[in-house]
């Protein structure tokens, strides 16, 4: 069962990305806004139209984003706790896959605002904390690449730092900040209904993907753990030179 599980997910995932595609693009409706004047109605500068879809991968990236930082971050306490090089692979694998959602997050997130501000970038507190989060993860994937087995701590301390700075970024939204809000009166909390359907399912898909990406990852890290492994005790032995 364990060997199916990365292809099941990835299947499942699969499969959602195509039902999610379907959904988003003929039975959810487009965000627009009427606003009142003086002889007639006319359309809302806010309104986004058929740029509003890209919602349904905006929020749930960001969402796993917080996710895959969250493993690495508890990964990696476990790590420092115990020494068990387990919980390492499962904090590398879940700050790549991290890096990865990230990027996908701040580029979904500048195309919205070119659509809804007219800008590409604006540096409020929840998009710049954004960004400082994802440098951090780079930075992780930087220090275990070329620090090697010296930069694991170093590593494991930066996860945990990525992982408290999530809470954050979740409720930084000040009242002069053009980013919407989050948590029970955030725009995921409050969907139109004919909405939900397609992120909800935007959201399972994106999270069987992620439980492939990790586990896929975690396999190899495993993997190239053993043969350094291996290595070192043929170095030991005079096998290899």
């Amino acid at each position: 069962m364990r060997k199916l599980f990365v292809p099941i997910c990835a299947a499942l995932g699969a499969i959602g990305l195509v039902g999610t595609c379907l959904m988003v693009f003929t039975s959810t409706p487009s965000q627009w806004n009427w606003q009142p004047d003086q002889r007639h109605l006319i359309l809302s500068t806010s309104s986004l139209f058929f740029n509003h879809k890209i919602f349904y991968w905006h929020v749930a990236h960001a969402i796993m984003l917080f996710v895959a930082v969250g493993v690495a971050g508890v990964a990696s306490i476990a790590f420092l706790a115990k020494r068990d090089p387990r919980w390492d692979d499962v904090a590398l694998g879940a700050a790549e896959v991290a890096v990865a959602f990230g990027g996908v997050v701040l580029l979904t997130g500048s195309i919205w605002a070119r659509a809804a501000w007219g800008v590409w970038w604006v540096w409020e507190t929840r998009l710049t904390m954004s960004l400082l989060l994802w440098l951090t993860l780079v930075g992780y994937v930087l220090v275990r690449r070329f620090a090697g087995a010296s930069g694991e701590r170093l590593a494991a301390g930066m996860a945990i730092f990525a992982m408290i700075g999530v809470p954050f970024i979740y409720v930084m939204v000040n009242a002069d900040d053009h980013h919407p809000q989050a948590g029970p009166n955030g725009a995921a909390a409050t969907l139109d209904p004919r909405m939900r359907p397609a992120f909800y399912l935007s959201l399972l898909t994106f999270l069987f993907w992620f439980l492939a990406l990790v586990a896929l990852r975690v396999r190899s890290a495993r993997m190239e753990r053993e043969v350094r492994e291996l290595r070192e005790h043929g170095l030991d032995a005079g096998l290899l030179s």
